[in-house]
């Protein structure tokens, strides 16, 4: 391979790899591209000549500058990230639901509609009727157990209420 060939191809991968890191974030790309890019310079300036001492050069350049700068550009130029709970479960209680099948408390023969699907679906108490809305408060199996909307726990200033009365 010509000399010549092998610098522009240094050249122009190394650049094509930190344009590469606009697509794939991470750094990785951007310090295989600028070692490409340290490479081909020192190829052009002919201060590297042979094809398997630029290899090398590139090699042992990406690897340092992967392991050694890395951490710090990834700690003071934090990424956008956001946090969810990828508990279905967690997510779901104390939401509101319709119901779109009778529930009751003795089996799990209703069917509320949540998230846009129809669910199984039984009451804590009672039966609820099909167009009522309610609370999921847990689930057991493949059932979501609901409440009716209106029914609350009572704060501990009602509970102190009653029990003056």
């Amino acid at each position: 391979m010509d000399a010549e060939i092998l610098t522009w191809i240094f050249l122009g991968g190394g650049l094509l790899l930190m344009l590469l890191e606009f697509a794939v974030p991470g750094g990785v790309a951007f310090f295989l591209g600028f070692s490409g890019l340290v490479v081909g310079f020192l190829r052009f300036f002919d201060i590297l000549t042979s094809a398997g001492g630029s290899v090398a050069a590139w090699l042992l350049l990406s690897v340092g500058l992967t392991i050694a700068i890395r951490p710090f550009v990834k700690k003071y130029l934090k990424p956008e990230s956001s946090f969810k709970y990828a508990d279905e479960d967690y997510e779901a209680m104390d939401q509101i639901a319709e119901v779109i099948e009778e529930v009751n408390d003795y089996d799990n023969s209703g069917k509320i509609r949540f998230d846009g699907t129809s669910w199984r679906a039984k009451s804590l108490e009672g039966t609820i009727k099909a167009g009522e809305k309610v609370r999921i408060r847990f689930r057991e199996n493949i059932t979501w157990i609901v409440e009716a909307e209106g029914i609350r726990e009572p704060t501990k200033q009602q509970i102190r209420n009653k029990s003056r009365n």
